[in-house]
């Protein structure tokens, strides 16, 4: 079953917003798939040391971002098709390229040289 221990929260953004943003992680990963069940969101409010409405906040945005599906008694799944899978890739991705280009303009990094570099450390990989 899907557990939240290796989630390490910051002080930076919101808890529900990490914890939705770790579900979409661990789906890029693969490591959560498609009818993956779900903790209840008491015992990811006890795996986490944070209030349960704060992870029922998490769960209504992932809910309305439609990769977490909540039915009554059964709890939540995992839900990913291709366009979700897709839609949760483009985000991540740009969140992460965004944050990169921020930093290096703070530093005022040249652009050509930033591109060539991560070009030969690409291959490194």
């Amino acid at each position: 079953m899907f557990t939240f221990y290796e989630l390490e929260l910051n002080n930076t953004e919101p808890v529900y917003v990490q914890i939705s943003y770790y579900v979409k992680r661990q789906i890029l990963l693969k490591v959560a798939v498609n009818g993956e069940k779900l903790p209840s969101r008491r015992e990811i409010a006890a795996q986490l040391n944070i209030n349960p409405n704060t992870v029922q906040k998490a769960f209504k945005i992932m809910e309305e971002e439609g990769f977490v599906h909540t039915s009554g008694n059964q709890g939540s799944i995992i839900y990913v098709d291709d366009t979700i899978f897709h839609n949760i890739e483009e985000e991540l991705t740009r969140e992460m390229v965004k944050g990169f280009i921020s930093s290096a303009k703070d530093i005022n990094l040249d652009f050509k040289k930033v591109v060539d570099l991560i070009s030969e450390l690409w291959e490194e990989k």
